[in-house]
Parts: C-alpha cells; sequence; structure tokens
C-alpha cells in the first residue's frame, strides 16, 4: 500500500487512496500506521479520493476512532494534491464529514505551501462550567464541524495539562467526546494555545483547534476577530468574517512511502 506523509506545524497526517484499502478495517489500519514506535508515526490517518475539484476525505485519529475534520489535515490533503501544480492563487474543494472546506493556495515557499481556507461558523457556542478532574472550570463549548471545548485563562502547566485534558475530553457533557483548547489571550490580535485532541492527546497544533480558540477568545476574553494563533508548533492566522472563519497557514509533504505488512 502506498502512502504519502505531510504536516502542518508538527500536526502529523497519513495519506492513503480510498481504492488501496477499500477492503482493509480503516480503524484497525489508522492504529497500526499511526503507532510511533511499531508503524510510520502519526496523529492521525486521513483516507481520501480525488474529485474534479479536489478531493473527498476521511479522518481517523490515531487511537482509530473517527473524526470529522481537522484544518490541518485538510491542507496538508492540499499540499500533496497540488505539490505537482505550478499555478497561482490554485483552489481547492475538500469534501469532509463536517462539509465542503474551499482551500486556496497563497504562496510557496520550497517544500511549504500556504493556504487559506474558508472552515465554515460556530454552532451552539456556548459558555458552561464544568467540573473536570475535581476542578471547577468556567469553558466556551462549540460545534465547529467537530467539537470543541476552549478553557481561557493562564496556560496550564504540564501536570495540571495532563489531568484536565483526558477529562475533559471524555467529560460527560460531551457524548461523543471533544478537542480540548487552553487559550490565553496574550493581546487582541495574539492568543496563545495548548492542545489535547480528542483521540490523539497532546498534539503540536490544530487547525480547528486554533478556530475554535480564536471563537472563544473574541466572544468571551476580549480578543479581535483577526487575530495570530500560537500553537507549540507555530503560528497561524485566523479570521472569523460573516461568512465563514478563514485559517492560513502552511502545510508540507514530507515524504511517500509503502507499508509492507498485510492490510488489516
Amino acid at each position: 500500500m502506498h502512502f504519502t506523509k505531510a504536516h502542518a506545524y508538527g500536526n502529523d497526517f497519513l495519506y492513503v487512496e480510498a481504492q488501496a484499502v477499500r477492503n482493509a478495517s480503516l480503524p484497525a489500519l489508522a492504529r497500526e500506521l499511526c503507532n510511533r514506535h511499531t508503524g510510520v508515526g502519526a496523529d492521525g490517518l486521513i483516507v481520501f479520493t480525488r474529485t474534479a475539484d479536489g478531493a473527498s476525505m476521511r479522518l481517523f485519529n490515531a487511537d482509530g476512532s473517527v473524526a470529522e475534520v481537522s484544518g490541518n489535515g485538510v491542507r496538508g490533503l492540499g499540499a500533496l494534491l497540488l505539490r505537482d501544480d505550478d499555478r497561482d492563487s490554485a483552489q481547492l474543494t475538500i469534501e469532509t464529514d463536517a462539509g465542503s472546506k474551499r482551500l486556496t493556495r497563497t504562496g510557496r515557499s520550497q517544500s511549504r505551501q500556504t493556504f487559506r481556507a474558508a472552515m465554515g461558523l460556530p454552532r451552539d457556542l456556548r459558555q458552561v462550567p464544568i467540573l473536570a478532574a475535581g476542578e471547577p472550570l468556567q469553558a466556551v463549548a462549540m460545534d465547529f464541524g467537530n467539537p470543541q471545548c476552549v478553557v481561557l485563562g493562564e496556560l496550564p502547566a504540564d501536570d495540571r495539562f495532563q489531568r484536565l485534558g483526558p477529562a475533559l475530553e471524555r467529560h460527560p457533557l460531551f457524548h461523543e467526546g471533544t478537542n480540548v483548547e487552553f487559550a490565553v489571550v496574550e493581546a487582541p490580535v495574539r492568543i496563545r494555545i495548548r492542545i489535547w485532541e480528542r483521540g490523539v492527546g497532546p498534539t503540536q497544533s490544530s487547525g480547528t483547534g486554533s478556530c475554535a480558540a480564536l471563537i472563544a477568545a473574541a466572544s468571551y476574553g476580549g480578543a479581535a476577530r483577526d487575530a495570530e494563533i500560537v500553537a507549540p508548533g507555530g503560528a497561524q492566522r485566523v479570521e472569523w468574517r460573516d461568512d465563514s472563519v478563514y485559517l492560513t497557514g502552511w502545510a508540507e509533504v514530507v515524504f511517500d512511502g509503502d507499508w509492507r505488512r498485510d492490510l488489516p
């Protein structure tokens, strides 16, 4: 089976064309491939089919669970599809379980391609009191194509992060689990985050998490609706416009490979 690895800001994915794995158990394949010791290593597996204007995709987290969408994963797929395309401002539409995501390539430098992606608008945005790992919190919850929970305030130290991340991910309030971001507003146009991703754990970056952090901080934390979101893996720009939330950042293809094991 042929695969490609790509990442955006350290949030890494493996990409496989659907026809190559049509008879495989995709959750089991994701667990094998994404294992960082006995597999290739990644935060998730994206199985895709090329279309006339881009691709359709399904995303499986490293633990084999299904996720609706990933902003960084969508951009990585865009970088794969356009790596041999030299057109300026090339555009793609990626169909996901959370709807269509429109990508416009805005720049290219060596192996990295920069995209501005229309990611949609939040739904069911609200503040909620939560008791997690014995600690009372005020969180911001929303549906951003996938479930998001943002805790505004000082970023947690490692031990608190390791306690609260999984407790919030699996909190009974979120029936299908949730992605978790801890976010501090350093300035109206600069927000710093730590990420605990559903089905993965700590990640270096998250596209939808960056969008959710901006939405939460602009709604309840005094941030602007156009800001730089700084994750451990680097900074992305998020713009909350009337028609969509736009995510701008880079992705790069790392390598192609062949998986030699039998498919599960």
